[in-house]
């Protein structure tokens, strides 16, 4: 039978006294990693990214995806008052518009609770690199 190779066959030792082993299991545990992931990450100079904050970057990358489906519709009723406009000879009415204007007014406020919470994810991030 022929014997595996180990693609990792280079085992290390570290001691740490208690306050050290505590902060190494939090840190890994705030990353999502296993031990030996954190460490071979933290060697290779990688930023470690805690799960919260990539569960945060999830939650803006969800945001994104309906802010775009918004911005699609938004377009789509362009689109028809645009045709409508063409093809009549008219252009919508001012509840129409007013209603475009609210749509818009929406998305901008959306657009400034993403920012923010961008914002707040740098600022984590550059907090956890100090």
């Amino acid at each position: 039978m022929k014997k595996v190779k180990r693609r990792r066959n280079k085992a290390v030792t570290v001691r740490m006294n208690e306050t050290e082993y505590a902060d190494f299991q939090n840190k890994v545990e705030e990353s999502g990693l296993s031990q030996q992931a954190y460490i071979i990450s933290a060697v290779r100079g990688a930023t470690i990214t805690p799960s919260d904050e990539i569960n945060v970057l999830k939650e803006i990358s969800t945001t994104f995806a309906d802010f775009e489906k918004q911005v699609r519709g938004l377009s789509t009723n362009v689109n028809q008052m645009a045709h409508v406009a063409n093809g009549q000879g008219y252009l919508p009415g001012e509840e129409a518009l007013s209603r475009l204007s609210d749509q818009l007014g929406n998305m901008r406020k959306e657009c400034e609770e993403i920012w923010q919470s961008i914002r707040l994810s740098i600022n984590q991030q550059k907090a956890t690199e100090q």
